[in-house]
């Protein structure tokens, strides 16, 4: 090879050599450079993230669960409380092996397949070293087996929790509702912020105010972080926050009046309601709905057996009557359609009309029956006469010539066909019928004959007891509405002093002329105390006057030429009893609504039972406080009863479960 040659091919070599290790230093470089990158995003970008992972190697933020408020009547009487409870728990973090450590625990303390599955559960949404509760409730027996064993279960351990408790059982069940475990589609309407807040909670409310009032009665998570060993074994506390309490509610029931309208209720051996409020602020005083349930059985998850048995009673003791129940208000409204007649002109206070016992649309022969048709009829019917003595061919006239339209924007006005707002969940609307509304439900069109029916309260109309009470409690304060609610004062701390909330009014019912108000409240007077009124015999003796309406609301129809004979039907076909009152008439201090399901004529049932109500709230001062102290004493007995045969179960439970380990162990 040539000298020129061989210059030549070591310049090429040197081209070579000088090109890639260009690209080697380029690829160095930015090899580092990805590493400055990465540093920089870790070390000051990402830092306090990954500080916090560092730190949870030897440091875990254990969440304290807030103590829940209680909650209390008017009178400060408790009905939800809290008591100690003793829970086994399981820590993830520090179980070796968990399927064998449940299944050797299980034949100490027999927990069933269903709870195992829920705690594994838990234990999926929960962080691996926060408690988790496998078996609540412990008895003394059970507490005494596992700490023979417990160097065997590493991970579990038995610790002190509140349970809710509700001391009265069944009273007033229905609307102060229950607490239960925290499922799936609690923690989906929790949210995000939500699930933090209740890290340590086991409990949230299900129903009722304590569902209601969720957030008030929680109270906020506290926690504590801790320094722990390899072994996971807690060495000391870095930094705490003590959870804030949820608040003590103080209910505007009364717990004495809430007591007797159940009584009043149970006696009849009927299902029903009864709604009393103060219609000066809205006020709920008592809201009975029987037959009734106990709470108690949710608080740690009812049993398949009592849910079925609750769940299929055709009497349905689960649904709050009070609140969601639908029914024809029947002639209890003849007063609020009386005044509707007023304020549009289609009647006057002097206006009579001939009520031969039935009445006919024009050019219809159909023929619209009132209760005293057999008898001739009421003859000359004046408005008052119409309330007083309940002719329901003056109100099928009255609704007639008013129609469908102005008859139902003008009841609408008293809340009818919308709910009342009040602070309770699942309140029904009810239905305050219209040509729209049949269109739009039944595809078909309104006929006159709808307007007769509606015009005593039956066909398609339908109230609650609450809607009921409600609308009695606007004709009591001539126009003025207010809100129903069921909260009256909340506690933060038991060092402070109760905070009452204030009412809330609503619009109020204009009519043309003040004394249309005067005319319908003499006429719900004249009902139990005239010699006439159909409730004449509920107002005899009363040291008191009130103000009230009849109702006797029919579950089927009569054919045109049947007479209604209640001995013939089965029980569930009888008539709805129904009445409503307010009362002093003068200076109203209570309204109420009585519904008594299948029980007959409003008179004869629903009347008295209000008439008994209305004198255990308005006795004079000596005797009511007499009374109130007896009821006391009473309320006292019955918890202390109530706890007795508590502790009986759970001793009784403790002895069987000991005998029955006795002989798995040999």
């Amino acid at each position: 090879m040539s000298y020129k040659q061989t210059v030549k091919n070591e310049r090429e070599e040197l081209k070579l050599f000088r090109s890639r290790s260009l690209v080697a230093g380029l690829l160095v470089f930015l090899a580092l450079l990805l590493v400055v990158v990465r540093l920089i995003f870790l070390q000051i970008n990402n830092y306090e993230h990954y500080t916090k992972l560092s730190q949870e190697n030897y440091q875990k933020r254990i969440p304290i669960p807030p103590v829940r408020g209680q909650i209390y009547d008017r009178n400060g009487l408790l009905l939800a409380d809290n008591h100690i409870e003793y829970v086994l728990e399981a820590t993830k973090d520090k179980v070796p092996d968990l399927e064998d450590e449940l299944r050797r625990l299980n034949k100490l303390i027999p927990m069933g397949p269903q709870a195992i599955k829920k705690f594994k559960q838990k234990l999926r949404v929960n962080s691996r070293f926060v408690p988790v509760v496998l078996r609540p409730s412990l008895t003394e027996a059970e507490i005494a087996i596992f700490s023979v064993h417990r160097s065997r279960f590493p991970g579990f351990k038995i610790n002190v929790r509140m349970e809710r408790t509700y001391p009265l059982g069944e009273t007033a069940g229905h609307l102060i509702g229950y607490v239960g475990r925290i499922d799936k589609r609690d923690l989906k309407r929790l949210g995000k912020d939500g699930k933090k807040e209740y890290k340590g909670s086991t409990h949230i409310g299900k129903s009722g105010i304590e569902k209601f009032y969720e957030t008030r009665l929680h109270g906020k998570s506290g926690y504590k972080i801790v320094e722990v060993d390899a072994h996971g074994k807690p060495q000391r506390v870095f930094e705490s926050k003590p959870p804030i309490a949820g608040e003590d509610l103080f209910l505007s029931i009364d717990l004495k009046l809430q007591l007797r309208a159940e009584e009043l209720l149970e006696e009849r051996d009927s299902n029903g309601a009864i709604v009393a409020l103060d219609p000066r602020n809205g006020e709920v005083l008592a809201m009975a709905s029987v037959p009734m349930f106990n709470p108690n059985l949710f608080v740690n998850g009812i049993s398949y057996k009592n849910y079925n048995a609750l769940r299929n009673n055709p009497n349905r003791p689960l649904y709050n009557r009070a609140l969601q129940g639908s029914y024809p208000p029947g002639s209890t409204i003849k007063p609020m359609v009386a005044l509707a007649g007023l304020d549009e002109g289609i009647v006057t206070p002097s206006r009579s009309v001939f009520a031969r016992g039935f009445f006919q649309i024009p050019g219809v022969r159909h023929r619209y029956r009132c209760w005293k048709w057999k008898r001739g009829g009421h003859g000359y019917v004046s408005l008052q006469r119409g309330i007083f003595q309940s002719c329901d061919v003056y109100f099928y006239d009255l609704a007639y010539r008013m129609g469908i339209k102005r008859f139902s924007n003008s009841l609408k006005r008293f809340g009818f066909g919308s709910r009342t707002g009040i602070d309770l969940p699942h309140e029904k609307s009810g239905i305050m019928p219209s040509a729209t509304w049949k269109k739009k439900r039944f595809g078909q069109n309104w006929y006159p004959g709808d307007t007769v029916n509606i015009g005593i309260g039956q066909g398609y109309w339908t109230v609650t007891p609450l809607q009921l009470a409600h609308a009695v409690g606007t004709i009591a304060m001539k126009g003025m509405r207010m809100r129903p609610h069921v909260l009256r004062g909340v506690r933060a701390s038991r060092n402070l002093p109760e905070k009452l909330i204030s009412a809330q009014q609503l619009p109020s019912i204009e009519v043309k002329h003040a004394s249309y108000w005067n005319e319908i409240i003499r006429a719900m007077v004249h009902v139990v105390h005239g010699p006439g009124g159909t409730a004449r015999h509920a107002g005899n003796g009363a040291k008191y006057k009130f103000g009230g309406k009849t109702g006797t609301a029919q579950v089927f129809s009569v054919a045109q030429n049947k007479t209604y004979k209640a001995s013939r039907l089965a029980k569930k076909l009888h008539d709805h009893s129904l009445f409503v009152a307010f009362a002093p008439a003068n200076k109203p201090v209570i309204a109420l609504a009585v519904i008594v399901e299948n029980a007959g004529g409003g008179s004869k049932v629903a009347a008295p039972l209000a008439r008994k109500l209305l004198d255990s709230y308005l006795l004079p001062p000596q005797k009511e406080e007499k009374k109130a102290k007896s009821s006391r004493k009473n309320i006292k007995k019955k918890h202390k009863k109530r706890r007795k045969k508590s502790k009986k179960h759970s001793k009784k439970h403790s002895k069987k479960h000991s005998k029955h380990i006795e002989k798995k162990q040999g």
